[in-house]
């Protein structure tokens, strides 16, 4: 492949989307190339945001729509009830009482409804939030003029790049083809702090392709590793790591 072809790889290789021949070849292009090594931070980030979701609210007028609707819809007689009464004729109050007991059960409900839509709502909001702060820290992370990569092979196929900021101090995983986890396990990553690990946060169980900001400052450290831990992470490695990644120099 010659290098103007490898020039225009610079996407593929961002959406992890390369075979494994030219994959190298790329990366061997990215040590002498600085304007695909930028190309490539900008293209990484801007693919780390597209992920983001977006929550919307439910109106403000949807309890007040359906209440007043209630009031404009026949309420429907037991079979029973829709026949002639006898003696003094028409109808007893009975019925209506039944109606305004049946409005008043579904204002209750639909009451709460609202209020179950509106938590759910807020939930998702502060999801969405914290998913954007993530994602702009791994842009910035990925973007930043300090910005160094190293990747390596995570076993069974699977593929890690990390990238460290000094300025940020803060380092990205970005981790494709990893099988998932046992049931109830789940990756937890570590910062390899001199031989001490250091734990660095979980990655998601469900996702094969990730990219993992990672949690607390670069520091000291030289490395990380991964390890299969209990769901929700342990405080400490519980297992031999499945990966282990040197952090590249300055």
């Amino acid at each position: 492949m010659s290098t103007a072809d490898l020039h225009t790889l610079t996407g593929a290789y961002a959406l992890h989307a390369l075979p494994e021949s030219e994959r190298q070849a790329f990366e061997r292009h990215l040590e002498d190339c600085e304007a695909c090594t930028q190309e490539v931070r900008e293209l990484s980030a801007t693919a780390a945001r597209l992920g983001l979701a977006v929550a919307e609210a439910p109106p403000r007028e949807l309890r007040e729509r359906v209440l007043r609707e209630i009031t404009t819809v026949r309420q429907e007689t037991p079979a029973h009830g829709r026949r002639e009464r006898t003696g003094g004729g028409g109808r007893t109050g009975r019925w209506y009482a039944y109606a305004l007991a049946a409005c008043i059960a579904a204002a209750a409900a639909f009451g709460g409804v609202a209020v179950w839509q509106n938590q759910v709502a807020q939930d998702a909001r502060q999801e969405a939030n914290q998913a954007q702060r993530q994602n702009d820290q791994v842009a910035q992370v990925l973007s930043a003029p300090d910005a160094k990569s190293s990747s390596a092979e995570l076993g069974s196929g699977a593929h890690g790049t990390v990238v460290v900021s000094q300025s940020h101090n803060r380092a990205v995983l970005l981790a494709s083809g990893m099988e998932r986890p046992p049931s109830g396990k789940v990756y937890q990553i570590w910062f390899n702090d001199e031989g001490t690990m250091r734990s660095a946060g979980l990655m998601d169980p469900k996702a094969s392709d990730d990219a993992v900001l990672l949690d607390g400052p670069v520091d000291r450290a030289s490395g990380m590793g991964i390890t299969v831990e209990p769901a929700g992470g342990s405080a400490e490695p519980t297992s031999s790591p499945v990966a282990l990644m040197d952090f590249p120099t300055a």
